[in-house]
């Protein structure tokens, strides 16, 4: 039985691991998409709405 215990939580560490490891390859991907675009236009950076006040201001990684 406490092998059993031990493999489950085995099992949450890897499946914790992996969804944090696919969360931060994700954010890494859209930053370098966003700067490819940013190179292509020719732009100094990506304006986005701040949903308080409305106004532009520039993206924060």
């Amino acid at each position: 039985m406490p092998q059993l215990i031990f493999f489950a939580i085995v099992a949450l560490v890897v499946y914790w691991g992996y969804k944090s490891f696919v969360r931060e390859a994700e954010r890494v991907s859209a930053r370098l998409r966003r700067q490819e675009k940013q190179t292509r236009n020719g732009a100094t950076g990506t304006l986005v709405k701040d949903p308080v006040t409305g106004e532009y201001r520039l993206a924060k990684d």
